[in-house]
Parts: C-alpha cells; structure tokens; sequence
C-alpha cells in the first residue's frame, strides 16, 4: 500500500468516526488513526459521494471493466455506510438512440446492463439517474437501466416524484436526483422540488439532494449564482436550488454536471458540493486540465443530519478516463471555494479535512 493511499484511507476512517472534528487547516493524519476497518460510530451516518460516472459506451468499453476501479474502490468505500454516484449514462442493450445518424454533437451513453454488477462490487449502493443522459436510449433504455440497478442490489434516485429512502445503522436516510429535464425530477420547478424535499423529510432523518445543475466545460468551475446554459438547455441557477433545498430540509446538496470540479459552502450550517466532476468513464469525457481534476467526497452526518465532518479526497483521471489517487483537486476546490463564496466558503485543509468556516 502506497503512502499516498493508506492516507487518504484514514483521512476516510477519520471521517467515519467523526474524529476528524475541530482538526487544523493543515492538521495531517497521525499514524495512530483508525484502520479503513475502524467500526462506523453507529450514532453517525457517513457516505461517500462522487461525480459523473459511466465505464465506456458500447461498443467502446474497457477490457478489464470488473477491475477499473481497482486502484481507487478501498478509499471509495472506506468507512461509508453508502457510496453515491451519478450514472452519466444508461446501463442497457436498447439500441434506438436520441442522436441522429452523424451528429458528432450529439452524445448517448450505454454499457451493458451487466456493468451495474461491477458497480456494485465496487461499493456503491446507489446511483442517480436524473441527468441529461438518462434518456439516450429512450424509455426503454432507462427502464433497463433501472431494472440492472436493481438486480445489482442498488437503489436508484433521479425519477419524478421519486423519494428514495435508504437505511445506514438504523438510520433511515432519503435521496433525491433532480436535473432539468422532463424524463427527471425538475431542476428548474423549485415549488415542486420544495414539496418533495418537505415530504421526504416526513419520511427520513436526513435527506440528501443531488443536483445535475450548471453549464458544461474547462471554464466552467465558478458557481454564477446565476442561471446557467449549455448547448441552448436552461441547466439551473445552482446556488438558487441548492439554498432551496437546505431551506425545505435537505442535510447535505451535492452536485455535478459541469464535469468540472466546482467549490463548496456551508448554507445554514449544511454543506453544498458544487460539483464533484467527472469520476469514471472510458474516452466519453473530455481529458486534460481541470477536465481530469476529481474527487471523493466523505461526509459524516449526525442522526438528525448536523454536518459532524467531512473530507475530499484528490483524485486523477488518467488518458483513458480510469482515476486513481492524486492530482491537485484539493487545492483547485479551496481556492474555487473561496473565490465563490467568500466567508461562506468550506474550509478545506491539506489533508483533505472539509470544516466549517470560522464564526
């Protein structure tokens, strides 16, 4: 085992505890900390959450699929009770695609239903389906993809009106995909979005939203407070939303969609992640720069949603879309966060530790 990944293992554990509480900006992990073993404090709920994910795109796929997360599953699942992903894509054998015949403009996203297996084996236990992917394949191409979720033993979130209630510890905890487009949960009708945040808080003691929001690109990373476009869709006013959903209940808002990294605030005391990037793909997504910055996020909730504490783990897309640890995410993140949101900004430490902002 690498430095490099017994750290960010630990980093993972601390988080987990909820031990990582109070540390400095700079504070590292002493060798003393708990082992990626370490039992989940059964008071806390922690999960891990990344980005945009989706292993190739048939017929393009990657030779070793069961194994293309190797280098990177132990620190996913590190200490997490659930490990949350946005599938940017569909997981099925339909083959009427949205894109007409030689439109290189155009992207649809398929990998056999069998890929939600590998998935699963990797230690996610849910995957978000509301983005502007969702539907290549039409709706038999995402009935498909709901259904191999399933068979892997993994929830599934993103519909409309769906409220996705998961149990960690004893802990019932509620997801919900929003993106806007019609096939999904609506970004863009905030009343409902509301309605549905209030419910499903009727339903779990937290809830955690997800948001497919913003415009797409390299120069894409500051959050506009502002509504956003890309190829002529109304992606959202993400900082609108993201307040919305914290105001109506939400514990915890994360996000992606720009396939960039993006920064992160505390809003009321609740963390928003902006963007966690692209995760995992093979050649679907642009490479090189900020395209190929990406991260795990860690964040432990208290049984009533409180933040308790968190971490970001730096991750690095390869040529081939396949991350693996390192790469200069953390730094990217802070100073995005910064420049953003001021003195709302989440303050992250060279470890990776994510604290709330002084005051």
């Amino acid at each position: 085992m690498t430095k490099r990944f017994g750290r960010a293992i630990a980093i993972a554990s601390l988080v987990a505890t909820g031990l990582g509480c109070g540390a400095g900006l700079g504070d590292a992990t002493p060798a003393s900390s708990p082992s990626a073993s370490a039992t989940t404090d059964s008071t806390n709920v922690t999960l891990s959450a990344v980005g945009d994910t989706i292993l190739g795109d048939t017929p393009s796929l990657p030779s070793d699929p069961k194994h293309y997360l190797d280098p990177i599953d132990h620190v996913l699942t590190a200490g997490a009770q659930i490990v949350f992903a946005n599938l940017e894509g569909t997981l099925t054998t339909a083959s009427t695609s949205k894109c007409p015949a030689h439109d290189s403009e155009c992207f649809a996203f398929r990998n056999p239903p069998r890929y939600a297996g590998y998935l699963a084996a990797d230690g996610f236990t849910i995957l978000n389906d509301a983005n502007n992917h969702s539907f290549d394949f039409g709706k038999a191409g995402q009935q498909q993809t709901i259904r191999s979720i399933h068979h892997a033993g993994m929830a599934q979130t993103g519909r409309i009106g769906q409220i996705t209630v998961v149990d960690a510890g004893g802990h019932k905890v509620a997801f919900l995909g929003f993106a806007p487009y019609d096939y999904t949960a609506s970004l863009l009708d905030l009343k409902t979005a509301a309605a549905m945040i209030q419910k499903a808080k009727t339903e779990a003691s937290i809830v955690v939203v997800y948001m497919h929001a913003g415009a797409e690109g390299s120069d894409r990373t500051h959050v506009t407070g502002e509504e956003e476009y890309a190829f002529g869709e109304d992606r959202g006013n993400a900082e609108a939303f993201a307040h919305m959903a914290i105001r109506n209940g939400a514990a915890l808002v994360i996000a992606s969609g720009p396939h960039v990294l993006r920064g992160m605030e505390f809003f009321r005391g609740h963390l928003i992640a902006y963007s966690l990037g692209n995760f995992a793909n093979f050649h679907n997504f642009g490479s090189g720069g900020v395209l190929s910055d990406s991260a795990i996020l860690h964040v432990t909730l208290s049984p009533t949603g409180g933040f308790v504490t968190g971490a970001l783990t730096s991750v690095l897309l390869d040529g081939d879309g396949r991350p693996s640890l390192g790469g200069d995410s953390l730094p990217l993140v802070r100073s995005l966060s910064r420049e953003d949101f001021g003195s709302h900004a989440a303050r992250i430490g060279d470890e990776g530790l994510i604290r709330r902002p002084a005051g």
